[in-house]
């Protein structure tokens, strides 16, 4: 999957948006080993139940699965060790105090590659209630019924 921008996806993190409200969008990249860039090339990256926090300074993503290359014997690292996310000191220190706020979180919402960079977009989101995620799914199925009444009478209306 390309898109216009030369981005080429890997993964997105669907439940990501079925729990969090997303406020703001930041892009950073990954730092990664050999044989994890080739595991991500094969796309076989999980970024279900991921988070990052903030540690002396520096940007770390934990649970983000990336699983370990087959073909890299003893050079594999383990596939839940917390990433390092580079952003410039800035963009941190802006996060920084964003997060101490209460009710925001940061999320991994995608993992794409830019050229040949691994880039990785996260959101500063709010958690949502149970209320507003049944108001998010009748509104998804509301628009998916209207889809389907609109799809049947345009078929017959030669």
């Amino acid at each position: 999957m390309a898109e216009k921008s030369g981005r080429k996806i890997i993964c997105n993190n669907k439940k990501a948006y079925h729990d969090y409200f997303v406020n703001e969008r930041y892009e950073a990249g990954l730092q990664l080993f050999g044989t994890e860039v080739k595991s991500v090339r094969q796309g076989s990256v999980n970024l279900k139940d991921s988070f990052c926090r903030i540690d002396k300074g520096e940007l770390y993503a934990y649970g983000i699965r990336i699983s370990p290359y087959e073909k890299g014997n003893v050079f594999n690292r383990d596939p839940l060790r917390p990433k390092k996310l580079l952003m410039h000191r800035k963009e941190i220190n802006k996060l920084f105090g964003l997060v101490s706020q209460k009710g925001f979180t940061l999320i991994p919402l995608s993992m794409y590659f830019t050229k040949s960079l691994v880039k990785i977009e996260l959101g500063l989101c709010t958690g949502k209630k149970d209320y507003d995620k049944r108001e998010d799914a009748a509104r998804k199925d509301d628009a998916r019924e209207i889809d389907k009444v609109m799809k049947a009478r345009n078929r017959y209306d030669f």
